[in-house]
C-alpha cells in the first residue's frame, strides 16, 4: 500500500470514476485501475464497484476513504515540512477554470508574488467538478472558479473573488446578418432580442463550455444548441479570433473582450437577459488548514492591488491540466 495507490482511490471514489481520477492526476486510466487493483489484493475488498449508476463504494470502500484521505494529507504535509527544512521556497498551487487560468490568474499570481515575496507558485487547469477533490486531497491549494457548495464544499471555503459580466459578441459583418434592418445602428440602439433567437447559430467557445457548473455550457444546455453548432477551442482568444472572422458567435467576458470591442473587430450583440452579471471565487481548505501562503493569498484577493490585476489581464504561459509535482507557470 503506497500513498500514490491511495490517492488514486479517494480521487476514484471523489469523483466517481477511473477517467476522472486519472484526468485529475495527469496520468492514464490503466495507472489509476493498476493502483486499485493492488489496494483490492492487500485488503481482499472489491472497495468501488461498477453499478448501472456509476461507481459505488464498497462497505470496505466507505471506511477506507476516510482514512485514505487522511493518510494522503499527512503526506501532503510532510512533504511541505520536508521542503521547509531544506530551506525552500514556501509553495501555492493554484488551479482554476480554462477562462481565468488564460486571462485573470497569471496576472493576479504576478501581483500577488511582487508584493508577498519569494514563493514558488503554480497554476494549472481544473474542471469545477474536480476543484473539491483537488483541495481536499492537498492537489492543489486554491481554486479559483465558481463558489464550490453542497456537500463538496466539505472543510472547505470560497471567497468572492471578482464580479464579471458575461455578454455574447461577434463580427460587426456577422451582425448585420443577424439584424439586417438595423445594419447600421449602433449596438446600444438596437432592441435586445431573445436569448433563444440564437439557438441556431454557430457558437464559438473555450473548453469552459464543456464544464457542466458553468454559465455557458448551462445556456447552450438551455436553448438546446445541437452539439454540430458547438465549436470548443483551446482558448477564449482563438474563438474570439474565429468570430472576428465571421464563423459564429461567442461568448466572452466584457472586461477581457474590451480590447477587440474598442477596435471594432468584434461588437456585442444586444440579447436579452445579458449582460449576465457572474461572480468568481476562491476556494481552499478552511483557515485551520492549509499553507500560510494560501491564507496570504486570501488576504491579497480583496486587495486594490488584485482586482486592478484582474482589470488588466497578462499574457502567461499557458497552463496545463494540473498535476502535481509539475510546475507549469512560475512566479518567485
Amino acid at each position: 500500500m503506497t500513498l500514490t495507490q491511495l490517492e488514486a482511490f479517494v480521487l476514484v471514489a471523489r469523483l466517481g470514476s477511473v477517467t476522472a481520477a486519472a484526468r485529475t492526476l495527469g496520468v492514464s486510466e490503466p495507472a489509476i485501475s493498476g493502483a486499485l487493483a493492488a489496494l483490492r489484493r492487500q485488503f481482499d475488498d472489491n472497495l468501488v464497484e461498477r453499478t448501472p449508476s456509476g461507481m459505488t463504494l464498497t462497505p470496505g470502500g466507505r471506511r477506507l476513504v476516510g482514512i485514505a484521505s487522511q493518510m494522503v494529507a499527512l503526506g501532503a504535509e510532510a512533504e511541505e515540512e520536508i521542503r521547509r527544512a531544506n530551506g525552500a521556497p514556501e509553495r501555492l498551487r493554484v488551479v482554476a477554470t480554462s477562462a481565468i487560468a488564460e486571462s485573470v490568474a497569471p496576472a493576479l499570481l504576478a501581483a500577488f508574488t511582487a508584493r508577498s515575496g519569494p514563493i514558488e507558485v503554480s497554476l494549472g487547469l481544473a474542471t469545477s467538478e474536480e476543484m473539491s477533490a483537488i483541495l481536499q486531497e492537498r492537489l492543489a491549494d486554491v481554486a479559483l472558479g465558481p463558489r464550490i457548495s453542497g456537500p463538496a464544499a466539505a472543510g472547505l471555503e470560497s471567497h468572492p473573488l471578482f464580479r464579471y459580466h458575461l455578454i455574447v459578441v461577434a463580427s460587426p459583418r456577422h451582425r448585420m446578418a443577424l439584424d439586417p434592418l438595423r445594419a447600421g445602428s449602433p449596438a446600444t440602439a438596437l432592441a435586445a432580442m431573445p436569448l433563444n433567437r440564437f439557438a441556431e447559430e454557430t457558437w464559438l467557445v473555450d473548453p469552459d463550455a464543456t464544464d457542466a457548473a458553468l454559465p455557458v455550457h448551462q445556456i447552450l444546455q438551455r436553448l438546446r444548441v445541437p452539439e454540430e453548432r458547438i465549436r470548443v477551442f483551446p482558448s477564449q482568444a482563438a474563438a474570439w479570433a474565429a468570430a472576428e472572422k465571421g464563423e459564429g458567435i461567442a461568448p466572452a467576458i466584457s472586461h477581457l473582450v474590451a480590447a477587440e470591442l474598442r477596435h471594432g473587430s468584434l461588437v456585442s450583440l444586444a440579447v436579452e437577459q445579458m449582460p449576465l452579471e457572474l461572480m468568481w471565487h476562491a476556494s481552499m481548505l478552511t483557515a485551520d488548514r492549509g499553507s500560510p501562503a494560501k491564507s496570504a493569498l486570501r488576504r491579497f484577493i480583496t486587495s486594490p492591488d488584485a482586482t486592478h490585476a484582474m482589470h488588466t489581464p497578462l499574457s502567461g504561459v499557458p497552463p496545463s491540466r494540473f498535476r502535481p509535482p509539475v510546475y507549469v507557470t512560475i512566479w518567485s
